[in-house]
Order: structure tokens, then sequence, then C-alpha cells
């Protein structure tokens, strides 16, 4: 069994992600640089893990590159205590090899894992811009109409084992319908998943669950009758239901994650200046709630991670 559950929330920020498109906010950062910077200001405003994606320097489209991975990986490292979390979704038709790429060569404590294949469709996004910075923008987006993410059970498992059982690195079970908490269940059942696992459920992206307070309810309802006091819960939202969804969950005893990967929106209408902006901001509503902000450190403990020293940057 898994250690009791921490009253500290652990604030996640995933700081560029690969859905937003350049011409979508001036803010979106693309190159290590503005990758690194911004990541260093999140995790001074409070968020105790990063979640990290890499861009093409020159036109902004998410890329497996580790080279570019690596360009600021070791930065944020020297310059944060935060938990780098690396991404195993990496963008739109990449392959499972290329999405492995940066992971295997970083070791990090922890990456995300989907927890299923599904529509995934921000073809939507398209329709709000006519002029575009890159040519790769539209089409990228538009193609997500007849796309579909995958992760089947042999991807989830070659992941698990060899990122988590080769070199220790833990997960954020990414989990956008109920059926993925099910699917998460078959390998804690098999061995494959020791808690404390950190259950990530997500609301708002067209093909997963949909951003209704009932669906927030129903998918911790769930999680605790499938996993009881082995997982730990966190709550992400797409777009305005961003900060509304996280308040909820932190509320419910969860953890957070906010970033520009989640949304560009500071506010109504409103263009988040930064990803720290965002941080500061449910960090400020979740103090005056009576919340604790869990540090690095704290985090580490509540997800038993294999701590920073032992990465691969």
């Amino acid at each position: 069994m898994a250690k009791p559950k921490s009253d500290k929330v652990i604030i996640t920020c995933a700081i560029t992600g690969g859905i937003h498109t350049p011409t979508m906010s001036s803010a979106l950062p693309v190159t290590p640089d503005e990758i690194a910077a911004q990541s260093i200001a999140a995790a001074e405003a409070g968020a105790a893990i990063l979640h990290l994606h890499a861009r093409d320097p020159q036109d902004g489209r998410p890329t497996p590159d580790p080279a570019v991975f690596m360009q600021f990986l070791p930065r944020i490292k020297e310059a944060t205590d935060a938990v780098i979390n690396i991404t195993t979704g990496g963008g739109l038709n990449m392959s499972v090899e290329q999405r492995l790429a940066a992971p295997l060569l970083a070791k990090p404590e922890m990456c995300s894992l989907n927890m299923g294949s599904m529509n995934f469709g921000i073809f939507g996004l398209a329709d709000r811009y006519t002029t575009w910075k890159h040519e790769w923008e539209a089409p990228y987006l538009r193609g997500t109409e007849d796309f579909i993410f995958r992760n089947t059970f042999r991807d989830i498992e070659r992941i698990v084992k060899m990122l988590g059982d080769a070199h220790g690195t833990r997960f954020e079970h990414e989990c956008y319908d109920v059926g993925h908490l099910y699917n998460l269940a078959h390998f804690v059942d098999r061995g494959l998943i020791k808690p404390p696992f950190f259950v990530q459920t997500i609301f708002g992206i067209l093909g997963g669950i949909g951003p209704e307070v009932r669906n927030l309810m129903f998918m911790k309802e769930t999680a605790d009758r499938l996993f009881g006091e082995d997982y730990r819960w966190s709550v992400l939202a797409a777009g305005r239901f961003q900060i509304p969804f996280a308040t909820q969950a932190a509320m419910m005893g969860g953890h957070v994650r906010v970033g520009l990967e989640d949304s560009l929106f500071i506010g109504r209408g409103q263009l988040a200046n930064s990803n720290a902006e965002q941080v500061t901001k449910i960090r400020k509503i979740l103090e005056e709630l009576g919340q604790t902000i869990a540090t690095p450190a704290e985090a580490r403990e509540i997800l038993a991670l294999k701590g920073r020293n032992n990465v691969g940057f």
C-alpha cells in the first residue's frame, strides 16, 4: 500500500505542449531559450513539476528531436529544483519511436503517459484565424479531423518497461476519459504500474470527456473505486475551464495543472503573458482557500520519485 495522501497541493505547469501554434499567442514559448526562461519563471512562481515538450526553433512546430530538448533541459535543472516531466505524447503524427527518443536519452524523474488511443480533435481552432505566422499551422490543426492519437496496450506496456522498469521514471498517467482509468487499472492489476501513481484526469479535449463538473466528480469517484489510497489525483482542463476545474479539484483534495499547453488565457478574452502568470493565479486562489503548495522536494516524496540527480542530463 502507498503512504497516506499528503495535504500539500502539487502545481504542475505544462510549458508549451503540442496543441497551440505560434499564431495563437506571442507568449507561447518556442525556442529553447524561451522554454527555459518560462520554465524557470514558472518554477519560481510555485510550480513543483514542469511538463515539457520541444519546438522547432525556426517555425515553432512540435519536434521530438532529443538535441532540441537537450538545449533547455540542463539549463532548467541547473536553475531550479523543479521536477522535470518530459512528454511521451510529443506532437500529432509522431511515431512512438520518435516520441520516446528524448525521454530515453534524458531518463527523467517523470514522463507523461496517455492511457489510451483516442480521437484528438483540435481542428476547430483553425477556424478562429485567417492569417498564420507559418504555413504548417493550419494543416496541422485541420488534420486532426482524421487523426487518432495512438496509445495501444502494447505501446503503453512498452513505455512503462523501457522508461519505468529500465530507468526508474514514474508517470503522469493522462486519462482523457473514464475508459482510460480502467486501462490504467488493467496495468495496475498486472503489477506493471505500482503505487503511488499519479493520475492526471483531463477535461475538454474533443474526443475525450467533456468539461462538466459532474464528469469531474464521476472521474474522481471512479478512480477512488479502482485505486483507493494507491493513487495521487490531479486535474487539468482545456481553455476557459482551466482555472475553474483546477480550483474545484483542489477543494476535493486533488493536485492541479496549468500552463500554456492547456490554455493560452489568464481571464475571459485575455491572453496570458506567460506560464508563470497562470501559476501565480492558481497559487493565489489555492492559498486563499487555505491550501498549502507543495515544494519540489515534497512533490518528490508524495510521488516517490527517484530524485533529480538520477537523470540523464
